[in-house]
């Protein structure tokens, strides 16, 4: 009984194997895409205003209840302020009282995560995976089924209505 639970074993394994390989090169075309925005400080000093270059570029935060967009709730889709790429549905923003938009759940391959460390606690950045824009951060203390809480400065946002007419 013995020798026959190594062939399974060996089985599972080359196929475990297969499967990271196909992930690895599914990353290495989304990162060839991304290098398309990958673009030095002068370059986003010249596309963005000073407080979105600070916030984007410099890891910066906005100060709370201050943003465009913490109170807002229109349908539509919420984009990088900085490359335009998608980043969240309406349908997963929500009310959180914290000072800045909040949002449950991000558009899938959008959002790179790294540990951060910078004011003595221990944080889950959130970066745009397009173009390296920073966006805030991400918490597992959200009120809704995800558990998550994406904590998002405004000044890296922008928004398309799915009303035509609305900004």
């Amino acid at each position: 009984m013995k020798i026959s639970v190594y062939p399974l074993l060996l089985c599972l394994l080359l196929t475990l194997q297969a499967c990271g390989q196909q992930s690895i090169k599914s990353t290495k075309q989304e990162s060839i895409k991304a290098k398309d925005m990958k673009k030095t400080d002068s370059y986003w000093k010249d596309k963005l205003n000073s407080e979105a270059f600070r916030v984007l570029r410099q890891k910066g935060t906005e100060y709370p209840h201050t943003g465009e967009y913490n109170l807002h709730f229109k349908e539509g889709i919420y984009s990088c302020f900085a490359c335009k790429e998608p980043l969240f549905e309406s349908t997963s923003k929500f009310r959180s009282d914290c000072g800045w938009p909040s949002f449950d759940s991000a558009i899938e391959g959008k959002i790179r995560y790294e540990k951060d460390t910078s004011v003595g606690m221990v944080r889950t950045e959130i970066i745009c995976n397009n173009c390296d824009g920073h966006l805030g951060h991400v918490f597992n203390d959200g009120p809704t089924n995800t558990g998550l809480r994406y904590c998002v400065n405004s000044v890296s946002l922008d928004f398309k209505s799915e009303d035509k007419g609305e900004e």
